[in-house]
């Protein structure tokens, strides 16, 4: 150092004098530390507390709730045979967002599920967002199996049910049909619905990415199967109903027909046919018109069937009573500016003969004794003018006006059947009304369900007008050809003419009520023959409607066990058919000759005449065309 030199302190370095690696390893650690601690709080907090919302994600993407479906209840008819049944079918569905990742497959698929390529590629473009499209539904588990056969990604199925109804058309309107979606779309299935529906299932699995089941998780929901139901009808009545009706239309060239069947004392329906018809197995949006159950929804003019009710009417008010007689010549009556008239001049007629010949001048003479308020709540009381409450969707309740809306002539055209409406139902419950000695009861499709009586005509009286339509169809009546060996049969024809452009045309509703057997109803039938050609030469309810109650009632009748109450008529039938077979075997030549007994060459007793005319079911004349027609109501029932 050079002498007088001025000496600088010596400095230490800035920063590392204070530098102190100790505090800076403690404060690193300790960061990393709470760092650590939170993580682990987070951890914690999504693994054990709060873990709801991420496991809901996680569980998005595999695990599904898939329904079980179940199928309806089975209905039956009264004996338990099968009317409508579920059958297990598949349903092939597709992901649109996997179809989407191989588009160049899509043409393929159409191909294999039979259709146009270029709708189901837009179908499933609209949805490629989703992750489920029907492909095709229902269809036969054979046929799903070879779809999925070709291994298209994105393509799988699923188990349904259909129904199937093994009596076809038979039974199409009574039992109606199902949707796609098996929901009740009319008849008893709709009105059962959430009867025979059930409830599905829930279950919960794990599906892959390309949507394969590859785990069931656990049950959630037990599907509950619909429960079965069994109806009052009896298949084979109502095929014979069905049978006779489609015979009876092919030969009069009718348009429609509708035949119901009602156990007298207990309501129960045990046939309800009608014509056209169609196949509830095979329901397409063509001819909805064939849909139409006309047995509880068409509206009809009930014609001269009004005839005993009226006479009831007035037998209840004491303004006549059966040996009571009225003047129908000479075959008409004046009636304001309109003229009532009959087929022919039948003189003086007791009551019972104004049923018998079916008389609209004589009818008309017994209803204008009643007062219309009597007259018009008679008629409620049968339940014209109100649904029959059988609970059939959609039945109508018929047209039937208040007094204090009739005109002069309404009173006497509604004691012959025109100026209201009711439905072939309606009809049947009144006369089964009349069969169960004046006790009303609701019809029902139910077996087993007893609605309650209530009275509404006297027993006394009820009886003695069924006596009196027993006439009808015995000689001299307008129905000898509803008339059944062995059985009395109580009924009444009816021809109404169809109301059109505010008029009467000359085209017809042929009508036959009737009930058996007379000493003990069992059943009441009403058959509606809807606009039969009469340029076939036959359009009268004697002719058309009642052969088709002879037919179906006489089967129905064996089938049901049904007792005859009338068994001389029988007797007698069956021993002259003995004796023309024996007349006949002796007359073929070369016929063997054989020593019989002397006990046993008696002849064979011949019916009385009365009883031989009575068995006997004899063709009556149609009403010649020519007749003067001025009012409706004029025609002939036979």
């Amino acid at each position: 150092m050079r002498p007088g030199a001025r000496r600088e302190p010596v400095r230490a370095p800035r920063g590392r004098a204070r530098f102190d690696l100790r505090m800076r390893l403690r404060i690193v650690a300790g960061g990393l530390g709470a760092c650590a601690l939170v993580l682990v709080a987070r951890a914690v907090d999504l693994q054990l507390i709060d873990n709801a919302y991420y496991q809901q994600k996680a569980d998005s993407r595999f695990l599904r709730e898939i329904p079980i479906p179940t199928s309806r209840g089975m209905i039956t008819d009264r004996n338990g045979e099968p009317l409508a049944v579920s059958s297990p079918v598949d349903t092939v569905w597709g992901n649109p967002q996997e179809l989407m990742k191989s588009p160049e497959l899509l043409p393929r698929l159409a191909a294999v599920l039979g259709v146009p390529a270029e709708p189901l590629v837009r179908r499933i473009a609209q949805r490629a967002d989703k992750e489920f499209v029907y492909l095709k539904r229902r269809i036969n588990p054979a046929e799903a199996e070879k779809i999925l056969a070709h291994k298209i990604p994105g393509v799988f199925t699923q188990r349904e049910f259909r129904r199937f109804y093994p009596q076809g058309e038979a039974l199409a309107h009574v039992l109606g049909f199902t949707n796609i979606d098996d929901r009740g779309q009319e008849g008893i299935e709709l009105a059962f619905d959430e009867w025979l529906r059930g409830t599905p299932g829930a279950e919960r699995i794990i599906r892959d990415r390309r949507g394969r089941t590859v785990e069931n998780v656990d049950l959630v929901r037990a599907a509950e199967p619909g429960r079965d139901l069994t109806l009052s009808i009896d298949r084979r009545i109502q095929y014979l109903a069905h049978r006779e009706l489609k015979r009876t239309l092919l030969e009069t060239g009718a348009s429609a027909g509708s035949v119901v069947i009602l156990d007298v004392a207990s309501g129960e329906i045990l046939a309800m046919a009608n014509l056209p018809t169609f196949n509830p197995n095979a329901v397409s949006g063509d001819n909805r018109d064939a849909r139409r159950n006309r047995a509880v929804t068409d509206l009809i003019e009930p014609g001269s069937t009004m005839k005993p009710l009226t006479v009831a009417a007035a037998l209840e008010a004491g303004v006549i009573t059966s040996a009571s007689t009225f003047n129908t010549s000479p075959g008409w009556m004046a009636n304001g500016r309109y003229r009532t008239s009959d087929f022919r001049n039948y003189g003086v007629l007791t009551t019972t003969g104004v049923i018998t010949k079916s008389s609209n001048v004589g009818v008309s003479q017994i209803v204008r004794k009643l007062p219309d308020a009597d007259f018009h709540a008679f008629l409620r009381r049968f339940g014209y003018g109100s649904t029959t409450g059988s609970g059939f969707p959609g039945e109508a309740s018929g047209l039937f006006p208040e007094p204090s809306r009739w005109s002069g002539t309404t009173k006497q055209t509604m004691s012959y059947g025109y100026g209201l409406s009711a439905t072939p139902l309606q009809i049947a419950h009144a006369y089964a009304t009349l069969g169960n000695h004046g006790r009303a009861v609701a019809p029902t499709f139910v077996k087993g369900q007893r609605n309650e009586a209530r009275e509404v005509l006297s027993p006394a009286v009820a009886d003695e007008v069924v006596r009196m339509m027993q006439t009808v169809t015995e000689t001299g009546g307008t129905a000898t050809r509803a008339a059944i060996l062995g059985y009395h049969v109580a009924g009444k024809t009816g021809t109404a003419r169809k109301a059109s452009g505010g008029g009467y045309a000359r085209r017809y509703v042929a009508f036959f009520a009737g009930l058996v057997p007379v000493d003990n109803p069992r059943f009441s039938m009403a058959v509606v023959i809807d606009d039969p050609d009469p340029s076939k030469g036959i359009y009268g309810g004697g002719a058309v409607s009642a052969p088709v109650f002879q037919r179906v009632m006489d089967g129905a009748l064996r089938l049901m066990d049904v007792p005859p109450d009338d068994i001389e008529t029988w007797l007698a039938a069956q021993a002259d058919a003995e004796a023309k077979a024996a007349r006949a075997r002796g007359a073929r030549p070369g016929a063997v000759a054989v020593t019989v007994p002397a006990a046993a060459t008696a002849p064979t007793p011949v019916p009385p005449p009365v009883v031989a005319a009575r068995a006997a079911v004899r063709d009556e004349t149609q009403p010649s065309p020519a007749v003067a027609q001025v009012f409706p109501g004029v025609e002939d029932d036979r």
